[in-house]
């Protein structure tokens, strides 16, 4: 898992907790609308729940495929890089040289 998808899997788990805990501190607070905002908390707690796991197993299964596409052509992913690279450091140069001439 690279480091903006662990990023961004612990702010998920930082903010479902937080949710949970704010229902926690809440259970004993009356009024009907408070029980109309915790049931909603809780609903949309429960679809970022099914989201988050939505977009986890599709992010998983594109890299599995970038793998596997990696390993039955690595030449022509070899140039790609290498293709990408360049242009990106032409387009980097351009910008700099723009900046500073």
């Amino acid at each position: 898992m690279n480091k903006h998808t662990q990023s961004i899997t612990e702010d998920m788990g930082h903010l479902g907790a937080e949710a949970r805990s704010l229902l926690e501190t809440t259970a004993d607070v009356t009024g009907e609308r408070v029980g109309e905002a915790r049931d909603r908390l809780t609903a949309a707690l429960e679809r970022g729940k099914v989201m988050y796991g939505r977009v986890r197993e599709k992010a998983v299964q594109g890299a599995k495929a970038t793998n596997k596409a990696v390993h039955e052509h690595p030449y022509q992913a070899i140039a790609i890089g290498i293709g990408v690279g360049a242009l990106v450091g032409y387009v980097m140069g351009r910008r700099h040289a723009s900046n500073h001439g």
